[in-house]
């Protein structure tokens, strides 16, 4: 398991810059912030990450152009226009009078307040930038939490006593597949990922392990946390895990079993979370969902409110939904993946609870991105946690093969020879 981390984390020297998005700046600033830096110094530091990473971009791009790669290395163009587009930006909203909050004006006032509720990512980061600086802190922090997302899936399988080579198949598709590149980038999605997967291996403890009450508590804890580092998260995922608990239950009633502590204490916990949730945000003044669909539908405040907001909302996620699967059917390998996925989760009659909440936890990656329904948000990130189905189910897949042929440490002898036949 740490030579697969080891591996992975020296794979990722090959792109230390180039990584971020444009949210990235939201949450890098805050981070700045939070430590103590004022806004223009902040503002410095981030702009100088931003530009610095474009300018890389630019000049891979262009060493690959089959009729510019002969041309001069654009970086220093490229990185002092960026600077300068970016300081006028953020000049002019600073004398403005946008200098509340925690992070630097890149945006308008509405739009950095959803960013400004989301102190957990950001209180994640601090440690990283302020010992290794931002280009080397940002991407040490991507690591460390991609990683261990990757050895939360290890332990997830191993709490569900798969054997190791299968333990190590998950991690290794978590790393590979969407979770492990997504997860790398600095956004919030990465600690989305781990949190998730530690509130699934509190469902394998409390369903496989009989530690209930531990598990419980790693579930609440997980949704906890995923409050603060984006609260409509913890919302969807405490919604689905309550419905998941609410299902296992009423299925082990209706065949005439006992429906058991474990699914009953899930599901007051998702519950938990879901009502935590609604409440705090309301004492807090989160932003609401009509501005979460606002920003949507006027491309980030940039025109005026719409007047008809959820008429069109529904409009565009029926026209969204027809073009996603338009674009899945053409390419389907991530709807094959799910099936894959769903089959391994569900098809084991031992395991069955707890496939209906691996299914649970990742039907919030759908939910995530029916409240987001625009192709253009940087590719699938907003959906990737519905990835979690494969890269758990697969290996539950998997086992009936690898439990035939493959050595298990706990055999012996003639036991080791009839499995290897």
């Amino acid at each position: 398991m740490l030579v697969l981390a080891a591996v992975f984390a020296l794979l990722q020297l090959a792109n230390v810059t180039g990584r971020d998005t444009p949210d990235t700046k939201n949450y890098l600033s805050y981070a700045l912030s939070l430590r103590g830096d004022g806004k223009r110094e902040a503002a410095a530091a981030t702009i100088d990450y931003a530009c610095a990473g474009g300018a890389a971009i630019a000049a891979r791009r262009q060493s690959v152009d089959v009729v510019r790669f002969h041309l001069p290395d654009p970086s220093h163009r490229v990185m002092a226009e960026c600077r300068a587009r970016e300081w006028r930006n953020v000049e002019a909203r600073l004398r403005a009078g946008q200098t509340g909050g925690h992070t630097v004006p890149f945006m308008p006032e509405r739009f950095m307040r959803i960013f400004e509720v989301r102190p957990g990512y950001p209180l994640f980061l601090v440690p990283f930038v302020t010992l290794f600086g931002a280009t080397w802190g940002l991407w040490l922090a991507g690591v460390v939490v991609t990683v261990a997302g990757g050895v939360l899936v290890f332990l997830i399988l191993r709490t569900l006593r798969a054997p190791a080579p299968l333990c190590l198949t998950g991690q290794a598709l978590y790393l590979v597949l969407p979770c492990g590149t997504t997860a790398m980038r600095p956004m919030t999605e990465g600690l989305m990922l781990a949190l998730t997967l530690a509130a699934l291996w509190g469902c394998a403890l409390a369903l496989e392990d009989g530690r209930v009450r531990a598990g419980a508590w790693l579930v609440g804890g997980s949704l906890a946390a995923l409050f603060t580092v984006k609260h409509s998260q913890a919302l969807f995922l405490g919604l689905c895990l309550a419905v998941a608990g609410a299902l296992v239950a009423l299925r082990r009633r209706r065949r005439g079993r006992a429906a058991g502590r474990g699914p009953a204490v899930l599901a007051v916990a998702g519950c938990c979370g879901v009502l935590g949730t609604m409440l705090l945000s309301r004492l807090l003044h989160y932003p609401a969902e009509s501005e979460s669909l606002q920003d949507l539908l006027t491309h980030h405040f940039a025109r005026p409110d719409r007047t008809r907001a959820w008429p069109e909302f529904l409009h565009l996620q029926v026209n969204f939904w027809w073009e996603w699967l338009r674009r899945q059917l053409w390419e389907p390998l991530f709807v094959a993946a799910l099936a894959a996925g769903a089959w391994g989760a569900l098809a084991r009659g031992r395991r069955r609870a707890f496939g209906v909440f691996v299914v649970a936890a990742a039907g919030t990656g759908i939910l995530t991105q029916a409240g987001h329904p625009d192709m253009g948000i940087w590719g699938g990130r907003l959906i990737v946690l519905a990835w979690l189905l494969p890269v758990l189910g697969v290996p539950l897949l998997l086992e009936p093969v690898v439990r035939g042929q493959v050595v298990l440490p706990a055999q012996e002898g003639s036991d080791r020879a009839h499995s290897m036949r």
